[in-house]
């Protein structure tokens, strides 16, 4: 995982999830799992072939869904503004 260094997953948790150490926040989560995707997607593009990173891809295309669909529960604002701030969902 050399394209996530342990300052830019500092970074992600202190922009989304208000400080370094709210690893659990919904927000953070999403962000990073949507970096993440955007990695994995990048490498399947060169890579069609690679069958255990596309199922990487998948599982994490669900699990952010799954999170995506608790926080639109929960926090419709905050759900509105994250995925503006993220650019997902154009």
């Amino acid at each position: 995982m050399s394209y996530l260094t342990v300052e830019k997953k500092a970074n992600i948790f202190k922009e989304f999830g208000g400080s370094e150490k709210n690893t659990g926040s919904i927000e953070a989560q999403i962000a990073l799992l949507t970096l993440r995707i955007t990695s994995i997607s990048d490498h399947m593009k060169q890579n069609k072939k690679d069958f255990s990173s596309n199922r990487g891809l998948m599982k994490m295309v669900g699990q952010r869904k799954r999170l995506l669909s608790y926080l639109a529960k929960t926090d419709l604002s905050g759900y509105r503004a994250l995925l503006e701030k993220l650019g997902l969902r154009k």
